[in-house]
């Protein structure tokens, strides 16, 4: 018996790229369906923060549009908060280049963060709060119908834990929200991405990723435990992130101990004990 060997030629940056790009776009499109993000006739402002999260987040909203079968704007927005050392020039020559309608808004929330958290104390809480309400506001402005936010499904699935473990709440970033105030749809359309598919994709794009230097450079964070102690699960059990994932798409309440939730006083009545 004559045996041949087959080699096989390890993929090109380009061919793993379109691999990345199919897959997140896959994605993308699965949330906006699943969870209608986006519906015919809306101005979506895609919050762009110049991390590759929300670079990806753009990228893919601005191919789904070209095919979609629904007719919506893109308005890419920053909120620049005048971090020291915030290279300005950066989004606005990236997004000229792509030629998307954008807006860079300034506000100094940096020094009313400095000014109100002590040394070494997180400062994301406050830092996000305030940024919420200057975005929020100018969605307004603009006649935004969606914010776009780049959460993807790691973010969320941490942020399960971190309410679990520090704040006593079965509660996450769900992909699809409606703001307190009833004004604002927020959509996370990276919600069913993987970090590490984006992470890499934005490695091969070659993104000017500009990196926070507020809360991004504290290393006592308690999301950086959570992350930390989901990626030594993932190392050991793989596929456990997709499984936490699935469990959160599949809430049983009566199975909780919730009694907000679920009617466990009048169980008994229903029963007929």
């Amino acid at each position: 018996m004559i045996s041949h060997a087959i080699t096989i030629e390890p993929m090109t940056d380009t061919q793993y790229e379109k691999r990345l790009y199919k897959r997140l776009k896959h994605g993308v499109g699965e949330a906006i369906l699943k969870y209608n993000m986006i519906e015919d006739g809306d101005r979506v402002m895609v919050c762009l923060s110049g991390g590759k999260d929300s670079y990806a987040m753009l990228d893919l909203l601005m191919a789904l549009q070209k095919k979609a079968p629904v007719s919506f704007e893109l308005i890419a927005v920053n909120l620049d908060q005048k971090q020291p050392g915030f290279p300005e020039h950066v989004l606005p020559a990236y997004l000229n280049d792509l030629g998307v309608e954008y807006h860079i808004v300034e506000q100094d929330t940096y020094s009313i963060v400095k000014d109100k958290i002590p040394e070494g104390k997180t400062t994301c809480g406050l830092c996000s709060r305030l940024r919420r309400g200057i975005l929020y506001s100018f969605a307004e402005k603009i006649g935004a119908s969606k914010i776009a936010l780049g959460h993807h499904q790691d973010d969320i699935i941490e942020t399960f834990f971190l309410n679990m473990f520090f704040n006593g709440q079965l509660k996450t970033m769900p992909p699809k929200l409606l703001s307190d105030n009833k004004k604002h749809i927020v959509i996370r359309p990276l919600a069913l991405c993987k970090e590490k598919d984006i992470a890499t994709y934005a490695a091969l794009k070659q993104y000017p990723v500009i990196p926070c230097n507020l809360c991004g450079s504290q290393e006592n964070m308690q999301r950086k435990v959570v992350k930390a102690m989901i990626q030594q699960w993932e190392q050991e059990y793989p596929g456990r992130s997709d499984l936490i994932m699935r469990s959160m798409q599949n809430v049983v309440p009566s199975h909780l101990v919730d009694d907000e939730l679920f009617d466990f006083q009048g169980l008994g009545k229903i029963a007929g004990v």
